[in-house]
Formats: structure tokens, sequence, C-alpha cells
């Protein structure tokens, strides 16, 4: 007898976007990690500005990275994918109590939805537990 999850194949075109939404998302968030674990003044100035001490800036990006991390092994990524909604939620939160520019705000909603995107598109398992209706 088979399972759901094994008759939900994907095809060739739903794996391969779902890797290139997932590495687009990826991709920003390991440069986003590096300018903070560096303590680049990008990042400095940027998480001052939002009211953190500058001693708070290799901190905040171990946690991107710990979290970008369980993300990117495809055992852990749905882990990684709710982590990651976590981390950027905080950073919607502390964006809007700075009182930003929407894009500021927008910016880690999209990052999101990219990172939850990328994993629907490649996972039958996580496409049959949060299935699409038509």
């Amino acid at each position: 007898m088979q399972t759901a999850t094994q008759t939900m194949s994907s095809s060739k075109p739903m794996l391969w976007a779902g890797w290139i939404i997932s590495a687009l998302a990826v991709l920003f968030l390991i440069f986003d990690t590096v300018i903070k674990v560096l303590k680049l003044a990008p990042a400095v100035e940027a998480t001052t500005q939002l009211g953190y001490p500058e001693s708070l800036v290799i901190t905040i990006g171990v946690i991107e990275l710990v979290c970008l991390a369980v993300y990117v092994f495809p055992r852990t990524a749905v882990l990684g994918a709710i982590l990651l909604t976590g981390y950027l939620g905080g950073a919607i939160a502390i964006n809007l109590r700075a009182g930003m520019p929407t894009f500021n705000i927008i910016f880690p909603m999209i990052i999101g939805a990219l990172v939850w995107g990328g994993l629907f598109l490649r996972d039958a398992q996580l496409r049959a537990i949060v299935p699409l209706r038509g």
C-alpha cells in the first residue's frame, strides 16, 4: 500500500524551481550572516539604528547562521524554515517598532516567502501536509 507522500512525486521543473528559489533566500541570508559575523560597518550601523547595542551584532549573526545551517540540510529543512520564520518575524517586529521604512518591513516577509516557497516546491511531504486547494 502506497502512502500519500509516495504518490505525490515532484516534477523536475518543480524541483529545480524549488532549489533555485531556496538558493536565492540562502544567498541573501549568507550575505547577511557574513556581514554580521565579521561585524562590518553596515551591519553595526543597521543594528544600532534599531536600538540594539553593537556588542550583539555577532550574536545575532551567529543565531542567523545556526538557523540557516539547519535549513540548508534537506533532512532538517522544515525545522530550519520554522527557525528562520521566527528570526525573520523578529526582524519585522523590530523594524516596525523602530519606525523603519516600509521596505525594511516587507523585505523579511519576502525572504520568508522564498524560504517556504522553495521548500514547498522541493518537498513532497510538506506539500502533502499543507496542500494547496484548487
